[in-house]
């Protein structure tokens, strides 16, 4: 054998091996292939979700920040003013600030608030409308998008949910998420702790600021109103050991918090002083600052955990706390990982809101991936019986750099750890197509220079020549077909998209390279051949 095929021969054989224990491991075992084979939400079963990011709540927190930083710079710029609100979800109103110092109102909305436009107030002398810009309000809603598929991946991820798609949905101003979360089998569950906000606040409550039986009994305190920079809430319900019924309570409480769940560092289940689930919380080192500012302020004072508006605790602070704190209630052990979890992964920056929830079971998957096969396998034979027939044992040769394909395309999938879903199986089937659409080119392209008159060995150089810049345009298209489909399509046509893409990859390899192998071995063994089954 020549040296030049003998080095051929060996690059074959490495690849073929790398690609098959690419796959199946080293020794071979099914569990390996099925760790190696990421299946997608169509072919392994799992949820199927389509939330609604309501952006409204992101601009809200926005102006009410505002409105009370607003207020505390006027202060201190020893501005007097009638009032200060929120007229809409992007608006403020500034009534009635001091006439004396309209130069100091201005400047400090100017210069501290570059994001709003201000206006005169209609209707109102000396008052201001300021206004959010169109542009900021667009970058809060955009990224409040962008930061809620992110604290859903983390929350996913933690789950240990393997190959999920977490991504933008539809058009960018309808402010949709797509998530796919394979294998799931505990849907409600990853629901409630996808959605959930995990808004965590510490509050001082106020002297006298409860608790209280009712709603009714907190207001009758404060003259029927809640005062101005304070707010109301009420406590998660809570049974009693002996009974089914159950009881809430609530708290007059500083409206801004000394500590949000941004504060945190990390959070883990652990037990309270009673033996019961709680969780646990460290703080960053800034916030362990103002935590101990706080706390060394107001000991004696109840400091209420507040989570997603409603008070879990209101333990009295005994002493000054620096860094951690715990959050107890009654949790089950299941609830209170669950919490940890969340306040891990950071707070959602707004609600969300379900638009489409599908279940894909384990039988569907499995009759997808049969009903795959099946179809690959007999478009395979179809394949391998018309190339046999039509072009005999040039034929042969065309189904072996064939089967080394498909063996490629896998293996390519299993080292680049992507996904296969039911529109991949579709593009191995597409590609079994265009690999002997190669071969189909080379073959025709060979019978063309024997009917010429040439020998077979220069017919079948020629025509691998000939036909390798037509497959070369060919595979060129269909890659740009691919980058489009995978720049802006979903999941499942990226995925369609991935196979193709190494299909053709694939082709390049065996159609050429180890078809022209097979013909140069076959022709150094009978140099002088007259004819070629083909």
């Amino acid at each position: 054998m020549q040296k030049s095929l003998r080095w051929k021969l060996l690059t074959i054989i490495a690849v073929t091996l790398a690609c098959i224990f690419g796959v199946t491991g080293f020794p071979p075992s099914v569990d390996k292939v099925k760790e190696r084979i990421h299946l997608g939400l169509d072919l392994r079963g799992g949820m199927h979700l389509i939330l609604q990011v309501v952006t409204d709540d992101a601009v809200n927190i926005e102006t009410d920040l505002t409105v009370e930083r607003l207020k505390e710079d006027l202060r201190r710029r020893q501005v007097t003013f009638s009032e200060v609100r929120k007229r809409d979800v992007k608006s403020i109103e500034i009534r009635e600030p001091d006439a004396q110092k309209t130069s100091e109102v201005r400047a400090a909305i100017d210069e501290g608030f570059p994001a709003w436009d201000r206006s005169s107030l209609p209707g109102v002398p000396n008052s201001y409308l300021i206004t959010l810009k169109t542009s900021v309000e667009r970058q809060i809603r955009t990224s409040s998008v962008q930061q809620a598929i992110q604290t859903i991946r983390k929350r996913v991820d933690q789950l240990g949910v393997t190959e999920p798609v977490i991504q933008e949905h539809g058009p960018a101003d309808e402010h949709q998420i797509l998530v796919q979360l394979p294998g799931v089998d505990d849907p409600a569950r990853v629901k409630d702790i996808i959605k959930s906000t995990a808004l965590l606040e510490l509050k001082i409550v106020e002297p006298g600021g409860g608790p209280f039986p009712s709603r009714e009994a907190a207001l009758s305190q404060s003259g029927g109103v809640v005062p101005e920079g304070k707010e109301l809430l009420p406590s998660v319900r809570r049974f009693s050991d002996n009974s089914s019924s159950s009881t809430e309570e609530w708290y007059l409480l500083n409206k801004v918090a000394s500590i949000t769940g941004r504060d945190l560092k990390t959070a883990s289940q652990s037990s309270d002083e009673f033996g019961k689930p709680a969780v646990s919380f460290n703080l960053t080192s800034d916030g362990a600052d103002r935590f101990e500012k706080v706390t060394a302020a107001n000991i004696g004072k109840p400091l209420a955990i507040v989570l997603d508006g409603k008070v879990q605790s209101a333990p009295n602070i005994r002493s000054q706390i620096r860094d951690s704190g715990q959050i107890s209630g009654s949790f089950t052990l299941e609830q209170a990982n669950d919490l940890a979890l969340v306040l891990r992964s950071g707070a959602l920056p707004a609600s969300l809101v379900y638009l489409e929830e599908r279940t894909v079971g384990a039988s569907l998957g499995n009759d997808s991936i049969r009903q795959g096969v099946v179809a690959s396998i007999v478009g395979l034979v179809a394949v391998v019986v018309f190339m046999v027939i039509y072009y005999q044992l040039s034929g042969v040769n065309a189904v072996i750099a064939l089967i080394l394909n498909i063996i490629v395309t896998i293996a390519a999938m299993a080292y680049i750890g992507a996904t296969l879903t039911l529109p991949g199986i579709a593009g191995v089937v597409l590609s079994i197509g265009m690999a002997v659409d190669s071969n189909v080119l080379i073959f025709e392209r060979i019978r063309e220079e024997l009917w010429g008159g040439k020998n077979v060995v220069s017919a079948v150089n020629t025509g691998f020549n000939k036909a390798f810049g037509t497959i070369i345009d060919t595979h060129v298209t269909t890659v740009v077909s691919i980058l489009f489909l995978f720049l802006f399509g979903t999941g499942p046509v990226k995925g369609f998209a991935v196979v193709l893409f190494w299909g053709l990859v694939a082709n390049l390899f065996t159609a050429v390279f180890v078809s022209k192998f097979i013909f140069d071995w076959g022709l150094s063994r009978h140099p002088k051949r007259a004819t070629l089954s083909i």
